[in-house]
């Protein structure tokens, strides 16, 4: 393998958070009690920022809408949310940062704590094959509202990545991260080319002190090659902004 390129989701290939606005997508649609369900949305939201989240009492409230209704209808109104919701929000810098990887020959993999349900649709719209996300729970064809496995937030990336890994016969000898947030330090920690894009304050305090590449995929400026940091660049094999 020439080199392993892995990618956050929300807040670094899109300009949002697909978890928060399948929450609001909900809420507009009458899916769910508006107020209640808004109000405790903005306070986990609110929760992740600050790195105090408690993942498995978010993941209780998140995927029990999942519970209640049918795969089939679930499936329509999720394409709906693609469009209205995820589409408009795909940064053309990260299409263009994946599209760079991918023309070096890289493996792209996106690694999230958002649930399969949500991010396997659009990492199929970004073109990734490759995803980790935290895995709702089905049985007998149905959601059950529970999490299988562990999730992957905070330190359960990294594990979930090293499952990942052995099961492919992997290593992390060359490779890239690149996230926004401070809650994917650790993950950060484990490659050879750790990148803060759009960073928070937490990770872009963090990043400065290390010493790893800062950048923007939401100002839209020259070709993305020209935009990386030179040691980011110089991790490409020459000729690499010509993909």
């Amino acid at each position: 393998m020439m080199g392993l390129a892995i990618f956050d989701l929300d807040n670094t290939l899109l300009g949002g958070d697909s978890d928060y606005l399948w929450g609001q997508f909900l809420v507009e649609q009458g899916i769910v009690n508006s107020d209640d369900y808004q109000q405790t949305n903005q306070a986990f939201y609110r929760q992740y920022q600050d790195g105090t989240l408690n993942i498995y009492e978010f993941l209780a409230f998140q995927l029990a809408p999942l519970r209640q209704y049918s795969p089939q209808q679930l499936d329509l109104w999720r394409s709906q949310y693609l469009e209205e919701k995820i589409r408009p929000i795909i940064l053309s810098q990260a299409q263009e940062l994946l599209a760079l990887h991918r023309s070096q020959g890289h493996t792209l993999l996106i690694i999230t704590a958002t649930n399969r349900f949500i991010t396997g649709p659009i990492a199929k719209m970004l073109g990734v094959n490759d995803l980790i996300a935290t895995e709702p729970e089905m049985r007998d064809g149905c959601y059950t509202g529970q999490v299988k496995g562990i999730p992957s937030y905070g330190e359960g990336k990294v594990t979930r990545l090293k499952t990942w890994l052995k099961e492919r016969a992997l290593t992390l000898k060359t490779s890239w991260f690149y996230s926004d947030s401070h809650n994917d330090i650790p993950l950060l920690e484990q490659v050879t080319y750790p990148v803060a894009v759009d960073p928070d304050n937490l990770l872009n305090t963090y990043a400065d002190t290390k010493g790893w590449a800062i950048i923007s995929l939401r100002k839209k400026q020259a070709d993305i090659y020209s935009l990386l940091p030179v040691e980011i660049r110089r991790s490409f094999k020459e000729g690499g902004g010509s993909g």
